[in-house]
């Protein structure tokens, strides 16, 4: 009986100090312009707000604040190759793993990155692209995988998969902030997450975490459902819509021949 009163003691122990912690004096009220992003057939990209506010019992402290927010879309597993000419013909050659890496990753920030966040903080909170990637792997003979992420990031810098805003968040008499994130049309679907950031000389003393979807509607959706979940409807589904649009067209030319 005591031991099971020890363990009991021992797991709720955490629980309580985490209850006991007092909440930051500075809060973030967050909102978004949007919770979901709809994929149709002609969607070229969208443009997300993102807004707020700090919430405080008390007049603003000294030094002021500054305010980061990212967006991140589901993670995804890369195996990345390096390519060398040999013999007149490009071959892989080194590879590295990447097991986890974001399909979108966006920063905003109210003032210069390095005045607003210090490398600690990133490396705890994980806020920059470097960060956001983790968790490479590679064989005993490549030295240089920081090669390989400053390659994948400026492939999806090019996509606009990866953006950096620096001051690019409007923060109103430090309390009201405000920021856009222009979203592209080469989206992956799955739930995004928005991250918002209060930090004082770098130093992170709030956050606030939300989440956004990312999907297809309508016909694009059950499409898309019926590829995964029953691929042979879906292929004889393909092949009537091609032998179907065949007719159709024969039929119009014919109809445009006899006039």
């Amino acid at each position: 009986m005591t031991r099971l009163l020890l363990s009991l003691a021992l797991l709720l122990a955490p629980l309580a100090a985490a209850a006991q912690q007092p909440a930051p004096d500075e809060q973030i009220v967050l909102g978004l312009s949007q919770n979901r992003v709809a994929i149709t057939a002609n969607f070229d990209g969208s443009e997300l707000l993102i807004f707020g506010a700090v919430k405080r019992d008390q007049p603003a402290k000294a030094p002021p604040l500054d305010v980061i927010v990212t967006v991140a879309g589901p993670s995804e597993r890369l195996v990345i190759h390096r390519k060398e000419r040999r013999a007149g013909i490009w071959v892989n050659t080194d590879q590295v793993t990447i097991r986890s890496a974001p399909s979108f990753y966006a920063v905003a920030t109210s003032a210069p990155l390095d005045t607003a966040l210090t490398a600690t903080e990133d490396l705890r909170h994980r806020i920059t692209i470097p960060s956001a990637i983790r968790y490479i792997t590679s064989r005993d003979d490549v030295l240089d995988e920081d090669n390989f992420v400053e390659a994948l990031i400026r492939l999806r810098e090019k996509s606009h998969l990866y953006l950096m805003n620096e001051q690019s968040v409007r923060f109103d008499q430090q309390t009201l902030f405000r920021t856009s994130v222009a979203l592209p049309s080469n989206l992956e679907e799955g739930d995004y997450t928005v991250r918002v950031f209060l930090t004082r000389q770098g130093r992170v003393v709030s956050t606030h975490e939300t989440t956004l979807h990312v999907g297809k509607v309508g016909l694009e959706q059950w499409l898309n459902t019926l590829s995964r979940d029953n691929a042979p409807l879906y292929g004889l589904l393909a092949i009537f819509i091609a032998v179907l649009s065949g007719w159709a067209a024969s039929e119009a030319f014919r109809l445009l021949r006899r006039q």
